[in-house]
C-alpha cells in the first residue's frame, strides 16, 4: 500500500500538525479521529486494513489528519469561548491547509469526509460548512449535539459548528443546492449511545430537503471499532 507521512507548522493552529496519506488514486476522504485521537488511529485500529483493497486499487485515497480536541472541546483550562475559538482555528487547518495539500495530490471533484464517534461530528459538520469543497460525508456512530462541553456557553462560534442548530434554520440557497448534489450518511446501531443524535440529525437534514441516508444496524451493534469497520466496508 503506498503511504505517506506530512507534518509542517500550521499558520492556522501555530503549532506542527501531522497526517498520513494512505493510496496513491481514486476518492479522496478526509479522515478524523475519534475524541482526542491522533492522526495514527485509523491504521492502528484496523481501519485502514479493513479497506486495503479498494485503497490498493486506487478507488479510495485516505488523508488521516490529527485532531485539536484536547485543546478545544475538552480543555478546560481554559474558558469557552477560547474552546470553541481553537475549534474554528482548526476548522481553518483543514479547509486553508488540508485541502489544498490534497489538491495538489489529487485533482478528483470530490472530496468526502469521513469520522467515528466524535470524528463523526467533525466530518459532519465541516462538509455542513463547506459544501463547495465537500461532496459526501460518512459519519458512524456520530454525536452531533456538543453543548454540555461548554458549560452552556454560546455564541456565533457555538452555532455555527453545532449542525443540529445552523441546519434547522438553513434557509440559504447557496448551500442548500450544493447540499441537494452530495452524498450523506450517517450509520449508527441499535445499541449505540449515539442513536439519538443520529435520528435527530437525519430528520433536521430531511426537514430542509438535504439528501441523506440513515442507516441503524441491528445484530446488537454498538459504539465501538468492530462495527465501524463493516460500516466502512460497506459504505466506502
Amino acid at each position: 500500500m503506498h503511504r505517506e507521512y506530512h507534518k509542517w507548522h500550521s499558520p492556522s493552529l501555530g503549532r506542527d500538525m501531522e497526517l498520513t496519506v494512505y493510496g496513491h488514486a481514486g476518492l479522496p476522504a478526509i479522515v478524523f479521529p475519534t475524541s482526542q485521537g491522533r492522526f495514527y488511529e485509523f491504521e492502528d485500529r484496523g481501519m485502514v486494513a479493513a479497506i486495503e483493497h479498494k485503497i490498493n486499487n486506487g478507488e479510495v485515497q485516505l488523508y488521516c489528519v490529527d485532531s485539536v480536541d484536547a485543546e478545544s472541546w475538552y480543555n478546560k483550562s481554559v474558558g469557552p469561548d477560547w474552546r470553541i475559538a481553537r475549534h474554528v482555528q482548526y476548522d481553518n487547518y483543514i479547509v486553508h491547509e488540508v485541502v489544498p495539500f490534497l489538491r495538489n495530490k489529487n485533482w478528483n471533484r470530490q472530496i468526502a469526509s469521513i469520522g467515528c464517534s466524535f470524528g463523526g461530528f467533525h466530518a459532519v459538520n465541516v462538509a455542513m460548512k463547506h459544501p463547495d469543497i465537500f461532496t459526501a460525508f460518512l459519519s458512524m456512530s456520530g454525536a452531533f449535539d456538543l453543548s454540555g462541553f461548554l458549560g452552556g456557553y454560546h455564541d456565533q462560534n457555538v452555532y455555527f459548528n453545532q449542525p443540529l442548530q445552523y441546519l434547522a434554520n438553513m434557509s440559504d440557497a447557496w448551500f442548500l443546492d450544493r447540499y441537494r448534489g452530495s452524498s450523506y450518511v450517517l450509520a449508527t446501531g441499535v445499541h449505540d449511545q449515539c442513536w439519538d443524535f443520529n435520528v435527530k440529525l437525519a430528520h433536521v437534514m430531511r426537514s430542509r430537503g438535504i439528501p441523506v441516508r440513515l442507516d441503524v444496524w441491528g445484530d446488537d451493534t454498538g459504539h465501538d471499532w468492530p462495527y465501524w469497520h463493516k460500516m466502512i466496508q460497506t459504505y466506502l
